[in-house]
This record gives structure tokens, C-alpha cells and sequence, in this order.
């Protein structure tokens, strides 16, 4: 986000954004200010740079990660070397961008407002579709959007409880049974490597092998 954007959190929204997500996290000041650092390329004199590896998982899933690297061969090496320790396949750049979509998504509880009021509040700011889920709403909108969303409820005191500019799969693949558990695993290995910000996939897997996966982790 600092990358994107510099420095400074009140000229970047999305290094706002990103801020505000550590600090829901309990991640400490130093942690985040280094990051900032990091994403800007003021650490140490090091320059970094965003760069987007693509493949496939176990099941077919498609693998999306974005990492922040002051020496892309290196990381490069690693991402395929997870990749293919963990059965899926990295491709080139391309190869599965185009099923995603980069879209903001605001989640706020049901309790917090009735359906009627959310649609009239998000839809007016220029969000573009509102999921009633359960317990909650969630709320798309496109990337430019996504602050006047925010701040229309804020404006209106309906807090939410996450927000963030993400990429959504434009569709999903379901995997099942033993390729999820390899999926998932392959996942976790990709968001523990240094360099990785973000991983985003298209996996449909059902609810009691993610939580049978939580439980295990």
C-alpha cells in the first residue's frame, strides 16, 4: 500500500486501510512503521517492489500472490519452490489474473442496521451489490468507490467490522477432500513466506474441511 500510494496514511487511503487492518490485529507500532519503511524502500537503503506470482493448486484452484521484494529472483525462487513442494504448479504472468477482479468489501453485522437502511446508505454512495448473509451484510464496490462507501456509514454510525480492497474470484472451483487439505497447506506455506502480502484464490471447499483444517493447524 505504501508503495502505492507513499508514506504518508492521509494522502493514501489504502495504506490507511492497511494500517487500520494491522491495528485490528494487535500488530505492534514498530511492526507496521517498518512495513511502511519497507513498501516505500526507506529501510536500510533497500528499494523494493510489488510484484504478482500466478499458478494453480492442488484441485485446480487458481493462486494469486502478491509480494513485496527487494530481489525478485530470489522470491521468485521460493514461490515456485512452495509451489511445487505443495502440488501446485506456478505459471506465467497472466495466466490467472484474468479470473479476478479487484474489488472493495465492507462486512457489517446484521445487528448493526435493518437490510433497508444498509441498501439505502451503501447503494446511494455508489456501492454495487449488497449480499444479506446470515449475520451479516457484505457489502462490493469497485476500488474507486470504496472510501465514499466507508465513509457513508461511518457518516450514519454503522460500523463494520472488516473493509479492504481485495481481489474477488470472478468464479470458484470446488476442491474436495484430500486436494483442499494440500490446497490449503499450500496457501499457509505462501502467506508465511517474508515477502508475501497477500494470496488470494478461486477455492470453493466445504465448511467442514476448513474448519477440520483450522482445528488441526
Amino acid at each position: 500500500a505504501a508503495r502505492m500510494g507513499g508514506g504518508n496514511p492521509e494522502f493514501n487511503p489504502r495504506l490507511r486501510m492497511a494500517i487500520e487492518k494491522a491495528k485490528s490485529y494487535n500488530m505492534p507500532w514498530d511492526n507496521i512503521e517498518r512495513a511502511i519503511k519497507k513498501g516505500t524502500g526507506e529501510l536500510e537503503g533497500q528499494a523494493y517492489e510489488q510484484v504478482v506470482y500466478e499458478g494453480y493448486g492442488p484441485g485446480g484452484a487458481a493462486i494469486m500472490v502478491v509480494a513485496l521484494t527487494d530481489n525478485k529472483n530470489r522470491t521468485a525462487g521460493e514461490i515456485r519452490h512452495i509451489f511445487t513442494k505443495y502440488g501446485g504448479n506456478m505459471g506465467g504472468a497472466g495466466s490467472v489474473a484474468w479470473q479476478f477482479e479487484e474489488k472493495g468489501v465492507i462486512y457489517v453485522d446484521r445487528e448493526a442496521a435493518s437490510e433497508d437502511e444498509i441498501l439505502e446508505v451503501v447503494l446511494d454512495a455508489g456501492a454495487e451489490d449488497v449480499k444479506v448473509e446470515e449475520d451479516s451484510y457484505t457489502i462490493i464496490t469497485s476500488p474507486k468507490d470504496f472510501e465514499n462507501v466507508k465513509k457513508a456509514l461511518d457518516e450514519k454510525n454503522i460500523p463494520y467490522t472488516q473493509a479492504e480492497v481485495t481481489m474477488l474470484p470472478k468464479s470458484q472451483v470446488k476442491v474436495e477432500a484430500k486436494k483442499a487439505e494440500q490446497l490449503l497447506r499450500l496457501i499457509e506455506a505462501l502467506e508465511d513466506q517474508d515477502d508475501v502480502q497477500n494470496v488470494y484464490s478461486n477455492f470453493d471447499i466445504p465448511d467442514e474441511t476448513l474448519k477440520a483444517f483450522s482445528e488441526a493447524s
